[in-house]
């Protein structure tokens, strides 16, 4: 899925009156080629300036913004306290700004090399549309809605801006700046695969997972299509964490790590993808009452079912090789394990006195533990008879 480089598009319908916010501000130069402006601005002025981006995806599955809906108690409270008697804001909010914005530097000034005092211009049309504004809301939407909705005049604040055409360093930004912060992890994994730059390296080498879960979630060939629960699908049945782990543990050391580059964390974008629908399109076929069935109903489209069947999908694979299963193979093979599975109502008999209700498993390591080992067994007892059947010795976390 690549990101639109350009999703600011100047409305054309109507004739604006341009007026410039003339700001002092400090241009700060960080490495070779970063650049940053300080500046301080009335916050009741950030409006006609700047605005959230909010996350969502348009018909064609793209991903566009970035942030969260607004917490309406966080805001209140913060409005409560700008009401209050000497009220203080000490961090700066955090703008990305379009190549609309320009920096006039302060020739009777001297630099120090990296900081250079100036001029920041802010063009401003009165009648423009949120979405055609110049800046975009990086860090601080909450105190941007509370300024904006307290009942005072006026209120400076610091603001830390950069200027970028590119809705990917946008992201980037956004997701290392709160990456401190309890920001939900879907909201970043939604995010990580329509980034650019440096990462820090836990969500650098998730970023092609999350690219792969985005991908079966929204692909219309996908049997997972729509079912995957994140902030722009709402209506999905299964936690992204789930199919994120899924897809992990194979890219790791499983069926799929023959299309990783283990270095860089990428891969065979379509060949994974290929061989994860063929799967989930068999197990769908082979267990059609416990499919699309909300997990309070269905251990499948739970967690546990779901990281689970991922090391079965593994072991089919390494079953089949050299050559990869069709999806006939793999119907073929889960049919085995249909007597022996109890998605939706019964209880496993992982041995002769270690029996579960159905909905007693949880998304714990040791469950997920237990009923992938009793899968992989179960599977390579009925599959090859004459050969002893092993457990896998992997551990889940």
């Amino acid at each position: 899925m690549n990101p639109t480089p350009n999703r600011r598009r100047r409305s054309t319908t109507h004739c604006s009156t341009s007026q410039e916010l003339r700001v002092p501000a400090l241009e700060v130069c960080q490495g070779r080629t970063r650049v940053l402006y300080s500046f301080a601005v009335d916050g009741k002025k950030l409006r006609s300036f700047a605005t959230v981006s909010r996350i969502h995806r348009d018909d064609e599955a793209e991903i566009h913004g970035y942030q969260r809906p607004e917490v309406l108690s966080h805001i209140a409270s913060i409005r409560r306290y700008l009401e209050s008697e000497e009220p203080m804001i000490p961090n700066a909010l955090v703008i990305a700004f379009d190549k609309r914005v320009t920096f006039e530097a302060d020739k009777a000034k001297p630099s120090d090399g990296n900081v250079r005092p100036g001029t920041l211009i802010i063009p401003i049309e009165n009648d423009a549309a949120v979405e055609d504004l110049p800046g975009w809301i990086v860090d601080g939407q909450q105190r941007f809605a509370a300024i904006r909705d307290a009942r005072i005049d006026a209120f400076p604040v610091c603001v830390t801006a950069f200027i970028t055409d590119s809705d990917a360093e946008q992201r980037s930004q956004f997701i290392l700046v709160n990456n401190t912060k309890p920001l939900p992890k879907g909201l970043i994994h939604e995010l990580l695969p329509t980034t650019t730059g440096t990462l820090p390296p836990a969500l650098q080498l998730r970023r092609f997972p999350a690219m792969i879960v985005a991908r079966l979630n929204h692909d219309e060939n996908s049997p997972l299509h729509g079912m995957i629960h994140t902030p722009t699908s709402p209506g999905g049945i299964i936690k992204d964490n789930s199919v994120l782990k899924m897809v992990e543990n194979s890219l790791s050391d499983g069926a799929l790590y023959q299309f990783r580059d283990p270095l860089t964390g990428q891969g065979d974008t379509e060949a994974v993808l290929t061989l994860l629908k063929t799967f989930w399109a068999a197990v769908a076929a082979t267990f059609p009452e416990a499919w699309k069935q909300p997990p309070r109903r269905s251990r499948l489209m739970h967690g546990v079912g779901i990281v689970s069947l991922g090391f079965v999908m593994d072991a089919i694979v390494d079953q089949h090789r050299p050559r990869l299963p069709t999806l006939k193979d793999f119907g073929a093979d889960l049919a085995h394990l249909q007597e022996v599975c109890h998605w939706t109502s019964g209880s496993w008999q992982f041995g002769p006195d270690h029996q579960r209700r159905w909905n007693d498993l949880q998304n714990t390591p040791r469950d997920i533990q237990t009923l992938a080992d009793y899968l992989i067994a179960q599977y390579q007892f009925r599959i090859r008879p004459a050969r002893r059947p092993r457990t896998s010795s992997r551990r889940w976390s």
